[in-house]
């Protein structure tokens, strides 16, 4: 059983910061990679950034060098520290697992968290 719980979303104007928090709870499971994504209005869902188990990072190119992924896996916590927000980047904020139970492998997803940038 894995849930994940996203936090920190919010309304910011162009220029500012927001960190977004997703709590990962995996009774029974481990988990490895953990991503975020986005969903803008009438746009599919993309990929914005992840991050494996020994600290490798990976990012879109757009969000490179604005966005930073990090876990903490002793609170079992991932980050989203995004800076210099475009209104671009205005999306309902996803965070995703992939977990392994038993030689089975699964993803998982939270609920979402929005973000709105204002110019």
């Amino acid at each position: 059983q894995v849930q994940l719980a996203e936090s920190g979303g919010g309304s910011v104007q162009a220029g500012g910061s927001l960190r977004l928090s997703c709590v990962v709870s995996a009774y029974r499971n481990r988990c490895y990679d953990l991503s975020w994504y986005r969903q803008a209005p009438g746009k599919g869902r993309e990929f914005v950034t992840a991050i494996d188990s020994h600290g490798s990072t990976r990012y879109a190119d757009y969000v490179k060098g604005r966005f930073t992924i990090s876990r903490d896996d002793a609170k079992n916590t991932l980050y989203l520290q995004m800076d210099s927000l475009k209104p671009e980047d205005t999306a309902v904020y996803y965070c995703s697992a992939n977990c392994e139970s038993g030689g089975y492998y699964s993803s998982y997803w939270g609920q979402g968290t929005q973000v709105t940038v204002s110019s």
